[in-house]
C-alpha cells in the first residue's frame, strides 16, 4: 500500500484512514477491540468529532498511553468562539490528549474567515498558538463552500464526499486541492453504504495521490477487508472498472447520500434510510428492512408534514419529500 501526506501538514500515513462514527453503535469494548486492532494492522490515522456521542471516549479508552503513535483529527459543529473553546477542552478530555493533529470545522453552512463575526477561525487560531491543535481544517458537503475554503488560503486539509459515484466537479475539488498544497480526506468512501465492493472503491480513489480514504468502521470483517489491501492493494483492472461502471449506471443522480444534514424529522421519519430504501432493499439483504420494526419507520411517510425542513438542509439539492414518496410506493411493492 501506498502512503499519502496531507498537503503541507506533513501528516504522511498509508492509505486506509478510520472513520469513528460507525462505533458510536457499538459497544466500549467492542470498539477499543476494534480500533487496537485498526492500529496493529497498520491504521494510524483515526477520524472523529465532538457530534459523534461517545466516538471520543472510545478513541480515548484505546488509546490512552500511545499517543505519539497515531493521528487524530476531529472535528467542532461550534457556530461561535465560546462554543469552539468548550468543545475542543471535551474533546481533549475525553480523547486523553492535550492536542489534536487536525481541528476541522464540520460542515459549517459558511467559509469561517477571520473577521466574519463569529470569532470561529481566530479561536482556532489561538488554540493552534496554545499547542491545543496542530492543523486546521474543514469538512463540507457544499461544493461552493468547500471551493471557497480552498481558494482562501485559511485551511491545510477539506474532507468532502469522494467515491467513484461523484462527480467530476467533485474530483475538480480533490485535484484542487493538491494544486493549493491541501490534504484531501475523502469521506463517503463507500457512499453511505451503497457501495459494496471495497475493492472497486479502494482502486478508484488511489488513483489519486493526494487523498486519503476515510472508511467508516462498525464490524471486524469490514476492517478485516481494508487492512488485507495494506499488503494487498486493489489494482483498477477490468473486473473493477465493470463494477463501477455498472454502479454508476445504476446510483448516478438523484439520490441520497445519506448525510443526515436533514435531521431531526419533526414527523420522526429516518430519512438518510428511507430516501435509499429502493436502493437498499436491492443492494443489500432486503429481510432487515421488511420487519415489522421497519414497516414501522417506513409508514412514518404518511405522517410528512411537507414542512421541507429536509429539502432545506440538503446539500446536494434534492427534492427529498418528492424522493420519500417514491421510495415509499416502490417499498410497498415488496410487501405484496
Amino acid at each position: 500500500m501506498g502512503t499519502v501526506t496531507l498537503g503541507k501538514t506533513g501528516i504522511t500515513v498509508n492509505k486506509n484512514g478510520f472513520g469513528a462514527l460507525p462505533i458510536q453503535r457499538i459497544s466500549l469494548e467492542e470498539a477499543v477491540k476494534l480500533l487496537r486492532k485498526a492500529y496493529d494492522g497498520g491504521i494510524r490515522f483515526f477520524d472523529t468529532a465532538r457530534a459523534y456521542t461517545d466516538s471520543e471516549e472510545k478513541l480515548g479508552a484505546a488509546f490512552g498511553g500511545m499517543r505519539q503513535k497515531i493521528y487524530i483529527a476531529t472535528k467542532t459543529h461550534a457556530t461561535c468562539a465560546k462554543e469552539l473553546w468548550e468543545h475542543l477542552e471535551t474533546s481533549l478530555r475525553l480523547l486523553k490528549t492535550d492536542y489534536v493533529d487536525l481541528y476541522q470545522f464540520h460542515n459549517p453552512s459558511f467559509c469561517p474567515k477571520p473577521g466574519d463575526g463569529t470569532g470561529l477561525y481566530e479561536a482556532a487560531l489561538e488554540a493552534k498558538a496554545q499547542g491545543k491543535i496542530r492543523h486546521i481544517g474543514i469538512t463540507e458537503h457544499r461544493a461552493e463552500i468547500a471551493r471557497e475554503a480552498i481558494e482562501s488560503g485559511l485551511y491545510e486539509t477539506l474532507q468532502f464526499p469522494l467515491n467513484y459515484l461523484s462527480s467530476s466537479g467533485d474530483e475538480e475539488l480533490a485535484e484542487l486541492c493538491k494544486k493549493h498544497g491541501m490534504g484531501f480526506l475523502a469521506m463517503k468512501s463507500l457512499s453511505g453504504g451503497l457501495i459494496t465492493n471495497s475493492a472497486a472503491a479502494y482502486a478508484y480513489l488511489d488513483q489519486f495521490d493526494q487523498v486519503l480514504p476515510i472508511w467508516g468502521v462498525q464490524r471486524e470483517s469490514e476492517l478485516d477487508e481494508f487492512l488485507s489491501y495494506v499488503e494487498h492493494p486493489p489494482v483498477l483492472n477490468a473486473e473493477l472498472q465493470k463494477v463501477i461502471d455498472q454502479d454508476r449506471k445504476e446510483l448516478t443522480g438523484d439520490f441520497c447520500r445519506g448525510c443526515g444534514y436533514c435531521l431531526p424529522c419533526p414527523a420522526g421519519i429516518n430519512i438518510p434510510d428511507a430516501a435509499r430504501m429502493s436502493l437498499l432493499l436491492r443492494r443489500s439483504p432486503s429481510a432487515q428492512y421488511l420487519t415489522p420494526e421497519g414497516q414501522a419507520q417506513m409508514r412514518k411517510i404518511e405522517d410528512c408534514i411537507n414542512c421541507r425542513h429536509c429539502a432545506d438542509h440538503c446539500p446536494y439539492g434534492l427534492d427529498t419529500p418528492a424522493l420519500l414518496r417514491r421510495n415509499y410506493e416502490d417499498y410497498l411493492t415488496f410487501l405484496k
